[in-house]
């Protein structure tokens, strides 16, 4: 890749490490807030969990905006609001003011996020190209939580209001280089021949889709996070739910009779892209889910502080170094779903290895642990960001985007919901908070629940082994996989879909080369 394209590389994974970072910030944080602000444990939950409803209720939504509003529109946009939030938040003074702001800033997250992710994979050829530019933006997503720990310990040192205002330094400087360095792809009402610009919407938008779709991940999202209250108050969780279940009903009947929908169902009947979905969401899920248990372990029952802590998790973020260096070389010789399987299984071992935990481990006997799970990380995040976009059109690479960042938002909140229930459930009736051992059994029962998520991952990612696309012979075209990959050959596509064109057609392609 040239310098400029390394260049709009480094904004857009500089976006996903924008949003790591400032949600292992506030997690670090939150202690400091509630203290300050002197909150109640029901708001400073809100203040975590408004973000949560925010991205995952509107993340399907914002990757459909990308490609049809335009991605650079989208980005730009919505970094902007992510900015203002963000700044909004450090000025808070009460816990309603930081629960409006961190809701806004997960909207805002839920555009801006799969509108970057549909940019790197209608910029960049698809095949070793585009694998490591994913690669990379995976990789810097992890490294930006796991660095976030590290930073949020050391800012809110400072002050938590510090949480809140370092985001906004680094947005402005990523929207002053976006606006410099994503080019401008204008509307077109040739699709056909333009397949890197958004359509224009003379025909309306699914107004009626979009506000289904919203409402139901909202209420599923709420769903989700009140899991982690047990049985308590499950008439509440369980009316959640079913109005989730039946605005996605709602959802889908409108989907199938507009004549311009908001997603296109035939998207899910992509084997590949539903199977990279579903592992994100167990994989993704497992890993915050252990992280939310091992945190507790740590501060609650051994008394480490919260910088002691970060530091001590600093090492999963090994999947920023490796992602870009050793995965590429994995894909390129086994094929992306072999190495999915082969970080599923290493989480499996890293996650089975904790399960003893005793009361007074050193950090040594925790350590192999903690690289396996970011060996693992590395290994199979990526990947999947591939697998979910792979087989998709450039038209539709903003909706493939908000579906896989959909269910790593939900998984992450099944995640620390579940251990959270599962920790709930084991240490009823007990006084976990003087008992030691109580608490430690806890531990040990609510971390069956990453184990078991990854084996179930681990399961449904075999399915894929024989996806893999053998590379064509020397001298001999070869079918593309996404309508990206026709660079430089004109195919003749089913009777369902047009011909795709040269990839000249692609502006933001245009300006790298």
């Amino acid at each position: 890749m040239g310098t400029r394209a390394w260049a709009l590389l480094l904004v857009l994974c500089g976006t996903i490490f924008l949003e790591g970072i400032d949600v292992a910030m506030l997690a670090v944080a939150i202690p400091s807030i509630r203290s300050d602000l002197d909150l109640p444990t029901d708001t400073a939950a809100w203040v975590m969990s408004a973000y949560v409803l925010g991205y995952a209720g509107f993340t399907l939504l914002g990757g459909r905006a990308a490609d049809l509003l335009g991605r650079r529109r989208m980005f730009l946009t919505w970094l902007t609001v992510f900015l203002a939030f963000s700044g909004l938040g450090g000025f808070a003074t009460e816990g309603w003011t930081l629960i409006v702001a961190r809701f806004v800033t997960g909207v805002s997250a839920a555009f801006m996020t799969p509108a970057a992710l549909s940019l790197i994979t209608t910029s960049y050829e698809e095949g070793e190209q585009r694998n490591k530019a994913l690669l990379v933006f995976a990789g810097t997503a992890a490294g930006g939580f796991s660095l976030g720990l590290v930073i949020g310990g050391l800012l809110t040192q400072l002050g938590w209001r510090w949480v809140f205002f370092a985001p906004v330094l680094l947005a402005g400087a990523l929207l002053v280089a976006a606006i410099r360095l994503i080019p401008a792809m204008p509307l077109t009402n040739e699709p056909e021949k333009s397949p890197g610009r958004p359509r224009r919407r003379t025909e309306g938008f699914d107004i009626l889709g979009a506000t289904a779709a919203a409402a139901a991940m909202l209420l599923a999202a709420y769903a989700v996070i009140r899991l982690e209250h047990g049985l308590d108050g499950w008439q509440l969780t369980a009316g959640a739910a079913v109005a989730a279940t039946a605005l996605l009903v709602v959802f889908v009947a409108v989907e199938r009779r507009t004549p311009t929908p908001l997603v296109r169902l035939g998207i899910l009947r992509t084997g590949s892209v539903v199977r990279a979905d579903l592992g994100a969401l167990l994989f993704v899920g497992a890993f915050f889910g252990f992280q939310f248990v091992l945190t507790l372990y740590l501060q609650e029952l051994r008394g480490w502080s919260s910088l002691q802590t970060a530091i001590a998790l600093v090492v999963l973020g090994c999947d920023a170094i490796l992602a870009p260096t050793l995965t590429p070389r994995l894909v390129t010789r086994f094929g992306h779903a072999k190495v999915i399987l082969g970080g599923f299984v290493l989480a499996v071992v890293a996650y089975g290895l904790f399960l003893p935990v005793g009361m007074d481990w050193s950090y040594a006997a925790m350590f192999p642990t903690l690289i396996i799970a970011g060996t693992a990380f590395a290994l199979a995040y990526g990947p999947l960001t591939i697998a979910a976009t792979d087989g998709v059109a450039e038209s539709e690479q903003g909706l493939a985007s908000g579906l896989l960042h959909t269910a790593t938002q939900f998984g992450s909140a099944i995640g620390i919901s579940a251990v959270t229930a599962v920790y709930g459930l084991a240490s009823s009736g007990t006084s976990t908070g003087s008992d030691p051992d109580a608490t430690l059994s806890a531990f040990r029962a609510a971390l069956i629940v990453p184990v078991a998520m990854v084996t179930l991952g681990a399961l449904l990612s075999s399915f894929g082994l024989g996806s893999r696309t053998k590379p064509p012979a020397a001298g001999a075209p070869a079918a593309p996989t996404t309508a990206a990959a026709t660079a430089t050959v004109a195919v003749t596509a089913a009777p369902t879909t047009a011909a795709i064109p040269d990839a000249s057609a692609n502006p933001t392609r245009q300006a790298l080369s």
